[in-house]
């Protein structure tokens, strides 16, 4: 980083426009913008997550994945830029992998719940599914990389696994959809 920020407003926003890191200026409201936003929002959630008493591989884990999430905001603030490696998304493959294999089956679907800390990986899985929606609308109209594409959609199912991990390693397990209990 050639210079670090020691003046944090500087008003250059007010009129509604950001500065990419190409130096471009856009709308705050282009979808360039909005994908960078739920991109951050994603890892702010990652980081309430670190806060959850975790399993030291899952602390690990999602710190590393935090990193990730930076690097694809940089690269979404460069127009054609390309920071995700095309082997990260295959690194969240072998960490579903790993999770999946000490869970059962699933039969039933299952409600956002149990721990505070499996709570708030779906949260953050939710949340990422929205920056994967806000990245493949982009893409319809820019260059947005596949790898990023890739990163975001397996880093929904591995926080759908982290999450039934988490609830079964606390003893708590899975919360069961119960199709018209309040009928």
């Amino acid at each position: 980083m050639g210079y670090r920020l020691s003046k944090i407003y500087t008003r250059t926003g007010d009129a509604g426009t950001t500065g990419l890191g190409d130096g471009s200026r856009v709308g705050k409201d282009a979808p360039r913008v909005s994908a960078l936003g739920d991109v951050d929002e994603l890892n702010s959630v990652l980081g309430l997550l670190l806060c959850e008493p975790l399993p030291d591989e899952v602390h690990l884990l999602m710190t590393g994945i935090q990193h990730d999430l930076f690097d694809l905001g940089g690269e979404l603030s460069v127009p054609g830029g390309n920071f995700l490696k095309e082997s990260q998304p295959g690194r969240l493959e072998a960490a579903i992998d790993r999770f999946n294999a000490d869970l059962e089956p699933l039969k039933e679907f299952i409600l956002p719940g149990g721990t505070r800390a499996a709570a708030l990986t779906h949260h953050a899985r939710t949340v990422c599914r929205r920056a994967e929606r806000a990245v493949v609308s982009l893409a319809h109209n820019e260059a947005v990389s596949d790898a990023s594409r890739q990163y975001l959609n397996r880093l929904s199912d591995l926080l759908f696994v982290l999450a039934r991990w988490i609830n079964k390693a606390a003893g708590s397990g899975d919360v069961l959809w119960q199709k018209g209990v309040n009928a």
